[in-house]
């Protein structure tokens, strides 16, 4: 397994196409959430995708962003089904935290918050729906 992190304008297109097949695959087919995971929000400057490859595929991503109020977000955290309890989104998640500046944010789906705990992420407010999915907002200080 590699580990590997790229700005959008430095993915090759076989590599962006794995990212979106598995984002695609895990929260709107897996999930049945059908929602426009492109949000253009890949496409900014200070975005950063981070993803994990095993035999030339995408098993495990996630995307990093800055937002306007100086926090960074981490977000599209996602598995393939194959490749989980592995600790892909785990190594994932440690490389994209050595680098991110604090604090950091993300909305965590609920029934995986205490995993984000882990990390030393606390609860940041209400519970709230996206997509028929409870999530939690969380920040690490």
């Amino acid at each position: 397994m590699a580990l590997h992190s790229a700005a959008f304008a430095d993915l090759d297109p076989f590599t962006l196409y794995g990212l979106l097949r598995l984002r695609v695959d895990v929260f709107v087919v897996e999930q049945a959430c059908p929602y426009p995971d492109l949000d253009g929000r890949d496409l900014e400057p200070g975005a950063r995708h981070h993803w994990a490859e095993e035999d030339g595929r995408v098993v495990a991503c996630l995307r990093v962003l800055a937002e306007p109020d100086g926090s960074t977000r981490i977000g599209r955290v996602a598995t393939a089904a194959a490749a989980r309890r592995r600790g892909l989104a785990e190594a994932l998640l440690r490389a994209a935290l050595a680098e991110a500046p604090r604090p950091v944010v993300l909305a965590a789906q609920t029934r995986i918050a205490a995993w984000y705990e882990g990390f030393g992420f606390t609860r940041d407010g209400a519970d709230y729906v996206d997509d028929g999915i409870l999530h939690t907002p969380m920040r690490l200080r």
